[in-house]
């Protein structure tokens, strides 16, 4: 890619041009401020800077270490850093060529990535992101699309966002955000595709379409791993998981692996349903986990004149959380009430969160309170224990 430097920018000539030199490290500063658009750090930061020089006419070259042949965002790089490099005075032209990394520097940058560690990074002391799980007792309460607008309400509140499907068997969160492309792989480490300001990885990223995931538990279990130690999340504020219905293979699995992740219990206001996702606290009970509240989804449906109508019966929520909270031994309260709203169904078919398409429906703002009841203490060290060494003189 040629560019030329915006005539606004004052062109030094003669004794007032900067030295080569010093042109060379103006635009190596300037590159700090192009960020790779999937691992979301500056490209000097990563080592994709290959080369950068000056020549005597004033045309500065530039080269640029994609991850891969067919990096999907070479064109948007090669764009940020033309126009990153032609705010530096004294040049006349600008020229970016980019090639991919080689075996080596994809390993060297996995290695800078993991920061020397193969590890779940969300386990680590010191880890500032909350997890929540969301479960629920049965299928067909909505689990999944309260999950993924409660994810695109965190983002669109300026979190930093990631969602695992867990769902292994009934994947969806790809279809929900509208997502079609696959993870980008740098070495063994995957760059998760990003929809609606959210990171989003899923078994269904891999698989044809119309293809079944016939798996056990064991392969489930790693699949869960992978996702958690072998994507490079980055900095999160918040990470949420879709688990499939009930207390099985994959819900037991979530708890071992990651054992700081917080429940959140989705269930309907009909009895039924709220007697199921009762089971959910003896998983809890036994595992040891938190249970963060209780999501009563399908809480009555708004009819024209104004009038709600209790279709799934009402009180189910507030029997779930009571339960619950004897299950625990601890206070559980219900986040929220989100009422039968066709145009969430809608949102989640056409991969758009209502959320996102319709935010101040009160069907938007009633998961918008969920998302931020979750997330109301803002991220810190304090009440963390922290690994701790006295030193002796």
């Amino acid at each position: 890619m040629t560019t030329t430097p915006d005539p606004s920018t004052p062109e030094r000539s003669g004794a007032e041009q900067p030295g080569a030199d010093e042109r060379v490290d103006r635009i190596h500063e300037a590159l700090t401020g192009v960020i790779d658009p999937e691992i979301h750090r500056p490209i000097t930061e990563l080592g994709m800077v290959g080369s950068v020089a000056v020549d005597e006419d004033g045309t500065a070259r530039v080269h640029v270490l994609v991850t891969i042949e067919g990096c999907p965002m070479r064109d948007r790089i090669e764009r940020d850093t033309a126009e990153a490099t032609a705010t530096v005075p004294g040049l006349s032209r600008v020229e970016v060529t980019t090639s991919a990394m080689t075996e080596e520097q994809r390993r060297e940058l996995t290695a800078r990535l993991r920061q020397g560690r193969r590890q779940i990074p969300f386990n680590q002391p010191g880890s500032l992101t909350r997890v929540f799980a969301i479960s629920s007792g049965k299928g067909g309460v909505g689990k999944s699309t309260v999950t993924a607008n409660l994810a695109a309400a965190m983002a669109a509140d300026g979190l930093r966002v990631g969602v695992i499907d867990a769902d292994i068997h009934g994947f969806s969160m790809p279809g929900m955000f509208g997502i079609t492309e696959k993870p980008t792989k740098v070495s063994d480490l995957l760059m998760p595709p990003v929809g609606h300001g959210v990171a989003v990885m899923s078994i269904g990223m891999f698989v044809p379409e119309g293809q079944a995931v016939v798996w056990r538990g064991p392969k489930m279990h790693r699949a869960i791993e992978q996702f958690a130690s072998d994507v490079f999340w980055g900095d999160l504020d918040v990470l949420l998981l879709d688990l499939p219905p009930g207390t099985g293979d994959v819900a037991i699995s979530v708890a071992q692996l990651l054992p700081g992740a917080k429940m959140v219990v989705v269930t309907t206001p009909q009895q039924s349903a709220a007697s199921v996702a009762e089971r959910v606290g003896s998983l809890a009970a036994s595992t040891e986990q938190e249970i963060a509240g209780v999501v009563e989804n399908m809480a009555g449906l708004t009819l024209p004149d104004g009038s709600v109508m209790d279709v799934f019966g009402s009180g189910g929520g507030d029997r779930v959380a009571s339960t619950l909270a004897e299950a625990v031994d601890a206070p559980v309260g219900v986040l929220g009430r989100v009422g039968l709203d066709p145009a969430l169904r809608e949102g989640a078919d056409s991969g758009v969160p209502l959320v996102v398409s319709q935010p101040d429906s009160p069907t938007s703002l009633a998961l918008k309170a969920v998302a931020r009841s979750l997330v109301r203490t803002p991220r810190g060290l304090g009440g963390m224990k922290l690994p701790l060494t006295v030193a002796r003189h």
